[in-house]
C-alpha cells in the first residue's frame, strides 16, 4: 500500500475513533502499523 494512502486512512481512523488527543495518536499508530503489515509487500521487522 502506498505510504500516503496508508497515512490518510490511519489519520481518518484516528480522528473518528480516537476520542481525544492521546487516543487519536494511539489509534493512528495502531492502524498505520496494521496496514503496513497486511499490505502484502516486504515486511521490515
Amino acid at each position: 500500500m502506498r505510504d500516503w494512502l496508508r497515512t490518510l486512512i490511519a489519520g481518518y481512523a484516528g480522528y473518528k475513533w480516537g476520542g481525544g488527543c492521546l487516543g487519536g495518536i494511539v489509534i493512528f499508530v495502531l492502524v498505520y502499523w496494521a496496514l503496513g503489515h497486511c499490505g502484502g509487500g516486504p515486511h521490515n521487522y
